[in-house]
């Protein structure tokens, strides 16, 4: 699928290329959201993308404070999925999961 994107140049163009061939995206549900957090255990995963750390660290706090439950996670690099270990890991131990990306 090629989509031309024309500038502000009448006689410039723009070529993007969408190498996933789909003719209608495809959807997903969201994930049913739990009402409260409270009691919960939740997961912290930190991609390895730059200062999604710093914005886990925050967040963190701010989670603490209200007395919840919080583990962290980091994935090797943000270049991959999550290796099978951590995600196993992070499905039996936590409820829920926020997943930091920053730049």
């Amino acid at each position: 699928m090629t989509e031309v994107v024309k500038e502000r140049d009448p006689g410039a163009r723009r070529v993007v290329l969408d190498p996933t061939g789909e003719l209608e995206p495809s959807s997903r549900p969201r994930a049913p959201r739990p009402p409260s957090l409270v009691g919960l255990r939740v997961g912290l995963l930190d991609i390895s993308k730059a200062r999604g750390d710093v914005f886990l660290d925050r967040l963190a706090e701010h989670l603490s404070a209200r007395g919840l439950r919080v583990e962290r996670y980091r994935k090797p690099t943000f270049a991959k999925p999550a290796p099978i270990d951590l995600r196993h890991e992070i499905a039996t131990t936590c409820d829920v999961v926020i997943e930091a990306l920053a730049d």
